[in-house]
């Protein structure tokens, strides 16, 4: 057994991976698992991860024939994770070098806590930014659960394997369904903290979450998914609340994605995006929207759906034509 695994997901990710797995294999903490699994890549990933194993004791990787997404990829990581403390890292993302033993260090001395976030910098092409981590020694499970609704705390900890196994990755979509589990798992702990190891979060536009393509709509029915969960896990009426106002947010949001690349979808891709923006306007009780979001233009929960897209194309070209006056 290892004291800490990482789970490691790559597609397609020949660019960034040996920067990835050489800031892993670099820790000072040195009883490290790193699970890799190759999702299905075209590219030279395959090559790369198979090189690493050879000289590294320490990887372990497993290939998938078809490519199943982030989540399903970390849950098959996941099974072959033997470590008491488990984390994950994107393939194109790495960590500082005392990351994992200032996670670890956290855990093993907090007996109470069972997840520790680590302070997350941006990284753009031409500068860095420091994730706004709010100022706390130490949250309960419920507090922290609260905060990640509207991301407040962001989804980039470490947390002990009991967790982990119990709750693995939320599978609902192929793309943003895995941030949920992070929800979870602080719901399920007793208490959260904070470390000072650095993990490097890459922005870039070939990311997953940044592309123009069709996935992007799958926010939507991820969303769902972790208003499902809520209920089931019987939280709070109030932050049931607080969940529909995201939801009606990301909804907005996604509608403008829409508006900004339709010419770049598919007929076919339009026709879902619309049926999926549809079927989840339906579904939020918008009577739990506070009165301010309600009467915002752009963002009102009109009716009927015509007059919904009728808001949506207004209010986004109005946008679009006083960016090109600025």
């Amino acid at each position: 057994m290892s004291r800490v695994s990482v789970l490691v997901a790559a597609y397609n990710a020949e660019r960034y991976l040996p920067q990835c797995l050489d800031s892993l294999l670099a820790q000072t903490h040195t009883d490290v698992q790193v699970v890799c699994v190759d999702d299905a890549s075209t590219d030279a990933t395959p090559a790369i991860l198979a090189d690493y194993a050879r000289r590294d004791p320490r990887v372990v990787v497993t290939t998938l024939r078809e490519n199943g997404g982030q989540a399903h990829a970390r849950n098959v990581g996941l099974a072959l994770a033997d470590g008491d403390y488990i984390c994950m890292l994107d393939s194109d993302d790495w960590m500082s070098a005392d990351a994992l033993e200032r996670a670890a260090e956290v855990l093993d001395t907090c007996a109470d806590t069972d997840s520790v976030l680590f302070q997350v910098v941006e990284v753009y092409d031409d500068h860095e930014r420091r994730y706004p981590l709010p100022s706390f020694s130490r949250m309960s499970g419920a507090e922290a659960f609260e905060a990640s609704l509207t991301w407040r705390l962001h989804g980039l900890y470490m947390v002990r394997a009991a967790i982990h196994k119990a709750c693995p990755y939320d599978e609902t979509s192929r793309s943003y369904s895995d941030d949920n589990t992070t929800r979870i798992h602080y719901l399920r702990s007793r208490h959260v903290r904070q470390c000072e190891g650095i993990y490097y979060y890459r922005q870039h536009g070939a990311s997953v979450t940044h592309g123009v393509t069709v996935g992007r709509f799958d926010y939507l029915r991820a969303n769902e998914s972790m208003l499902r969960q809520m209920r089931e896990a019987g939280v709070e009426d109030r932050l049931i609340s607080v969940y529909e106002r995201v939801r009606w947010l990301n909804l907005i949001d996604v509608y403008m994605f829409y508006f900004k690349y339709r010419n770049r979808l598919t007929a076919a891709e339009c026709r879902y995006g619309l049926s999926e923006m549809r079927r989840v306007w339906t579904g939020i009780d918008t009577r739990r929207l506070p009165m301010r979001l309600r009467l915002k233009p752009g963002y009102m929960p009109l009716r009927p759906w015509w007059l919904f897209r009728a808001q949506g194309e207004v209010y986004f070209s109005l946008r679009k034509w006083l960016g090109k006056l600025l």
